[in-house]
């Protein structure tokens, strides 16, 4: 029983060794993977082409600007001199003709309107840019997120393969020792249930790392491609002491905040725009062509020049509703920014706490693994001279399996709280 445990411990661990081999991971950098999510990541292809197509929006309110030029061709066929009488105010008088001739109009003032409306526009154009960027960071934190999460899943994957070694030569030693009435069947039983349990954390240690890799390959746009061969990063430095200017930076700084401020003078624009359609519009109409067949009444050719002004009388409140609506607006526009502010410096400090405590960790949890495998060597020590119980033996195990853990994943902790750090104040990108 016992040379059938440790045949089957054998093949687990070396299953893993061998997958890996076979399986020819690719080397890749954080920068890498960073570039590859922004290169094929469909969320932030998206965003740009959002992003242009805002851009003509502007062009379009512009147009208002330019002459209108309109060419028509006109066959009338009617019985000489006829009157029209119903239907609306028209010429009264119809002739047969064949005519052709061009019409242009040309707005000369709406005294602010239309640029209100295509500032408002290119406030609105610049806000999706900003909101591109925070496609963009929102992307390079999911991946930096991720590769350092394949990292740490790696390094307790390591530990995992460590400990069903370690606690299969105790499960042989005690076996061995209980058949030559050295040890008990308690014993026996005790080292086993550690096996078990060391072998479960390596089935799971298993799973965590291929979902990681599933995560990765997701996050830079490469969902079938699943290995690779991560470099280590250098650990970043020690975040400031002080958390003010970290706020600073993130009122500043972050696409979301910008987007947001951009949107509210956009609104604001528009509100203005709205105020103004209770003035007149004045234009300037000209039309010419030439008559080449008709009654002889219709001359030859005809030209016409005019200026028309639009001045509002009554519509019901249309223009105060709208007025009011889209000052009502921008005032929510400028509560909205409020509120993400309020919000984004909530994050940061959170952010910030988590990344001081993950940096603490590191140093904290080095001294606990000294520690857990001194306890561990001192109770093995006791353990063979009989002056302690299989209990004492199997709770310094679990108490290094533990460290291990902690110590293995502390480094990539802190650097994903780094990165997340980053990612609040504006400065990923």
């Amino acid at each position: 029983m016992t040379r059938t445990s440790t045949l089957r411990t054998a093949l687990l661990i070396l299953g893993c060794a061998s997958l890996s081999a076979q399986q020819q991971p690719k080397p890749l950098s954080l920068i890498e993977a960073q570039g590859l999510a922004i290169q094929n990541n469909p969320q932030f292809t998206a965003a740009k082409l959002n992003a242009a197509a805002s851009y003509q929006v502007p062009k379009e309110y512009s147009s208002n600007f330019a002459p209108i030029v309109t060419g028509s061709l006109t066959g009338v066929g009617a019985d000489s001199g006829s009157r029209l009488a119903a239907g609306a105010l028209n010429n009264p008088a119809v002739y047969n003709r064949l005519a052709a001739g061009v019409t242009v109009s040309q707005m000369l003032t709406d005294f602010g309107r239309t640029r209100n409306l295509v500032d408002m526009a290119k406030l609105r154009a610049q806000a999706q840019d900003q909101k591109t960027e925070g496609t963009r960071a929102d992307i390079l934190l999911a991946t930096s997120r991720a590769y350092f999460e394949v990292q740490r899943a790696t390094a307790v994957l390591q530990v995992a393969i460590q400990t069903v070694a370690a606690r299969q030569l105790v499960s042989d030693k005690v076996t061995a020792l209980e058949a030559n009435r050295l040890k008990s069947l308690l014993d026996v039983s005790f080292a086993n249930v550690n096996l078990s349990d060391a072998k479960l954390l390596l089935i799971q240690a298993q799973n965590d790392l291929k979902s990681a890799e599933a995560e990765l390959a997701a996050a830079m746009g490469l969902p079938s491609q699943t290995d690779f061969t991560l470099s280590q990063e250098p650990l970043p430095a020690a975040l400031p002491d002080r958390l003010e200017p970290l706020i600073q930076d993130a009122i500043q700084n972050r696409p979301e905040l910008k987007s947001l401020r951009l949107e509210q003078n956009a609104a604001e624009r528009f509100a203005k725009a709205e105020h103004l359609l209770f003035l007149p519009t004045i234009g300037a109409l000209g039309a010419v062509g030439v008559v080449p067949a008709g009654e002889q009444t219709i001359p030859g050719r005809y030209g016409a020049a005019g200026v028309n002004v639009n001045i509002p009388i009554f519509n019901g409140g249309l223009f105060k509703a709208r007025q009011t609506e889209a000052e009502l607006r921008a005032q929510a526009a400028t509560q909205n920014v409020n509120d993400l502010a309020n919000r984004v410096v909530r994050d940061l400090r959170v952010a910030y706490l988590a990344a001081l405590t993950a940096h603490d960790r590191i140093d904290l949890t080095d001294e606990l693994l000294k520690q857990a495998q001194l306890a561990l060597d001192l109770a093995e020590s006791r353990y063979n001279l009989g002056l302690s119980s299989i209990v004492e033996l199997s709770q310094a195990q679990l108490n290094l399996t533990s460290a291990q853990i902690g110590a293995a994943s502390a480094r990539y902790d802190y650097q994903a709280q780094w990165i997340a750090v980053q990612y609040q104040t504006g400065a990923l990108h």
